[in-house]
């Protein structure tokens, strides 16, 4: 058994993507644990089939449940590696794990790994969406999940990251490639950011991550999210879209690509700012 890192994966009907995964790290022998949140397809005998430790959790948010995941499994290795069940670990990423020794990394405390992502089958190279380095290996009790998001599952690490600029994740949710699925899924998520981002405007909630135009991928994120707070809601969308398109060359992903950066940079946005709108306005009328 991989005495380094283990993995730990959150699922609800993954039947389609946890097969391919399990494949993709399949050899690093590496421990597995499922935090489930009520599947009811074939995903819980997968998960058994493949000895992994389950647990459930009725799903509130990604950030809480990734907190719930990371408080409750009994991991036994210094290091876990925390992933969706629609990522993929190229053969590349799976040779830097391989390697990896912990001795080697003791001034280490977090690790980010390069993604890609894809929609409807094309990989989105451009519109600021490659490279994309998401911090998914942390060292086990030093790192943990910052639940003053309510959408982006972000993992947050005290002391030195490093970079894998070399290898990858490969994300891509089958289940988007109908738009009936993505369009529901993200207006639940708008709702989940429409409330974070009021609670923010209301002082209820603070950002965990210090904002660093020059800080590691998230505290540059966590300085542009703050920058975005302060743009005017309307305009924010449509500026975002153009920025993508013209400035950061998503009109190179062709079709399929403009599609995604129009559905997730102006409509979601639009759509956001929407519901801000509508909470503010509630609020103002409990509080007469």
């Amino acid at each position: 058994m991989n005495t380094q890192f283990s993995f730990i994966i959150l699922t609800y009907n993954e039947e389609i993507h946890l097969p391919r995964w399990l494949a993709s790290v399949a050899g690093l022998n590496a421990a597995t644990y499922i935090l489930d949140s009520g599947s009811t397809d074939g995903t819980l005998k997968i998960a058994a089939d493949a000895n992994a430790t389950v647990l459930h959790n009725k799903f509130e948010n990604h950030p809480k449940q990734w907190d719930f995941a990371l408080k409750n499994f009994d991991v036994k290795t210094p290091w876990v590696i925390c992933l969706d069940a629609d990522q993929v670990v190229t053969p590349e990423l799976f040779t830097l794990l391989q390697n990896f020794k912990n001795e080697a990394c003791q001034n280490i405390n977090g690790i980010y790994f390069n993604r890609k992502n894809f929609f409807k089958g094309r990989w989105i190279k451009y519109g600021g969406y490659y490279p994309f380095y998401l911090l998914k290996m942390i060292r086990f009790g030093v790192g943990f999940s910052d639940t003053s998001e309510n959408m982006d599952h972000r993992l947050v690490v005290p002391g030195n990251t490093m970079i894998w600029k070399d290898g990858h994740l490969l994300e891509e949710n089958l289940k988007e490639n109908k738009i009936s699925f993505w369009i529901a899924k993200h207006n639940t998520y708008s709702d989940l950011l429409a409330t974070e981002e009021t609670e923010r405007m209301l002082n209820l909630r603070l950002q965990t991550v210090t904002p660093r135009f020059w800080g590691s991928p998230d505290e540059r994120t966590a300085w542009l999210k703050r920058k975005w707070w302060k743009l005017p809601r309307y305009v924010r969308p449509m500026l975002y879209f153009i920025y993508r398109v013209i400035f950061k060359l998503g009109i190179l992903d062709g079709r399929t690509g403009l599609i995604f950066h129009f559905m997730q940079a102006f409509w979601f946005r639009l759509v956001v700012d929407i519901k801000i709108d509508e909470l503010l306005k509630q609020q103002n009328t409990d509080g007469k």
